[in-house]
Parts: C-alpha cells; sequence; structure tokens
C-alpha cells in the first residue's frame, strides 16, 4: 500500500511545491517497500516475496505489476524535481530529498550518474560521524554503486563512520531498513539513538549474512556494517554457531577475491580471526 501510494502520487503530475504533503516527506521507507517501488520501476521481485508458483492461464499474462515505459519516465521525472524542489527547501526537505534521489538511482536514462553526482555536489561533504545531512549522503553514495562509483561509497564509509556516532546511525539505520526495529519513523533522527534496546542485534547479523556476495554494489558498506555490529556487540559470536559457519564462507569468499577495498578487506580479517574462534 505504501508503495502504490508513492507512484499514484508521482503519477498525478508534478510535485507540489507544498514539500510537506509528499508521501516520501513523512515517513522513512523501508527496504520491503523500496522492493515493492523497484519491482513495478525494473520488474525485479522483492526478496520479501515467496516465489510465485506456475500456474496455467489463457493467453498472456503479466509477471509482474511493470510499469510502462512512458509511467516509468514520468515517475523518475516527478522524481528527480521533488529532490531539486527539497534540495532548495534545506533542512526541511532532507527526507524527501534522500527518499527521492534514491528512488532515482533505478533510472537507466543515460544522464542518472551525472544528475546523481551533481546532486552529490550540493551536500556538504562530509568530515566525521553524523551531522544533519548524514543520512543524505549516505543514500546518495549507495545510489552511486548502482552507476558504477563504488569510491564515492568507500569515502563515506571512512569519513562519515569515523566516529561513535556515524557507526550508530549505521547500525541504527540498517536495523530499521532490514525491518528489525518495526517501530514507525517520521524522520532521520532516530539514527542517532544510543539506547542499544530498540532492535536484536543476532536478527541484523542473520539479515546482513546474505548480503556479503563480491557482486554486490554496496559489498563494502555491508562489510563494514557487521565488522562494526560485532564489535559494538561481542557476544554475538557465542549466540549461532551454523550463523557463524556461514559468515566465515562468505568472508572467505570476500578476502580470496578483489572486489573489496583495502579497509575492507582489514575488517574482514578481523572478522575472520573471530569467527575462527568460535567455529
Amino acid at each position: 500500500m505504501d508503495a502504490d501510494a508513492v507512484i499514484t502520487h508521482a503519477l498525478s503530475g508534478p510535485p507540489s511545491s507544498m514539500l510537506s504533503h509528499h508521501p516520501l516527506s513523512s515517513w522513512v521507507f523501508t527496504r520491503d517497500t523500496t522492493h515493492m517501488l523497484a519491482w513495478a520501476l525494473n520488474g525485479a521481485p522483492p526478496a520479501a516475496l515467496p516465489a510465485p508458483a506456475p500456474k496455467s492461464r489463457r493467453g498472456p499474462s503479466r509477471s509482474s505489476p511493470l510499469l510502462d515505459p512512458s509511467d516509468q519516465r514520468a515517475f523518475y521525472d516527478h522524481m528527480r524535481r521533488a529532490a531539486e524542489l527539497a534540495d532548495h527547501a534545506g533542512e526541511s526537505g532532507a527526507l524527501l530529498r534522500r527518499q527521492a534521489l534514491y528512488l532515482c538511482s533505478y533510472d537507466t536514462a543515460p544522464d542518472t550518474r551525472a544528475w546523481l553526482a551533481d546532486m552529490r555536489r550540493h551536500t556538504p561533504g562530509i568530515c566525521s560521524g553524523w551531522t544533519p545531512h548524514w543520512a543524505d549522503t549516505r543514500s546518495v553514495a549507495a545510489s552511486l554503486t548502482r552507476h558504477g562509483d563504488r569510491e564515492t561509497l568507500c569515502a563515506f564509509i571512512r569519513n562519515g563512520m569515523g566516529d561513535e556516532a556515524g557507526e550508530v546511525a549505521n547500525l541504527n539505520y540498517w536495523a530499521y531498513w532490514l525491518g528489525i526495529d518495526q517501530l514507525p519513523r517520521p524522520d532521520d533522527t532516530f539514527m542517532l539513538d544510543r539506547s542499544d534496546t530498540t532492535w536484536d542485534g543476532l536478527a541484523l547479523l542473520r539479515k546482513l549474512a546474505d548480503r556479503l556476495a563480491p557482486d554486490l554494489g554496496c559489498v563494502d558498506l555491508n562489510a563494514h556494517t557487521v565488522w562494526a555490529l560485532l564489535a559494538s556487540r561481542r557476544g554475538l559470536l557465542t549466540a549461532d554457531p551454523h550463523l557463524n559457519r556461514l559468515l566465515a564462507d562468505q568472508v572467505t569468499v570476500l578476502l580470496d577475491g578483489d572486489a573489496i577495498s583495502a579497509q575492507t578487506r582489514r575488517e574482514m580479517e578481523s572478522v575472520h580471526y573471530g569467527l575462527s574462534l568460535h567455529t
């Protein structure tokens, strides 16, 4: 329903100057909602849905809710304009800007990478840890990996997660993004919560365990998050031996290849050593 609301709004016409009326202005969407939107934009079925059973039907039938090309273009044009309007609005438009911009990264138009890079230049650089632009910068960096730019994300990992506040924000965001923290969030400030009680660390580790494939554009971010989670909650390696074996296999694949940065390699070597003591 959330995905339908966003699509319906986008296809109703250009975004209004009243940014607070936009459905992406007042809630932080999760991976499941994002994947439902992507299903309509590129036909990729959401990971949360079971594989459909084959059915025999008379005549042709659609295999996904994929929008036709004209509606896809209208959707992306709307989101680009919404991101630009939100950019001019400053802090009050921060949530809309980053969420609209992230959805634009699914656009395969030839100018998408240049547009994303231009929007990135409008955001102040991250020196260390949390700032009001932290989540926005993270989203831009993650978006650019879809268009072949992985160095921007590596730079964000070095700088945006250079202190405890940045690491906490990243872990809180992952817990919410993956549906472990199920409290509705109206803005990004929940990422600052250091109470360590709103989500289950082992559940997050299990969710992250299948996101260490070397062909993933955000593999450096995923791997760094595993390292940071294990460093912040040291008892996790004693909780699930089967999970440890799965992680050890995936970390070994990363270390045997060349898909990760030098920083990620050092972190995965540390994780590999810790796993060797508990498997």
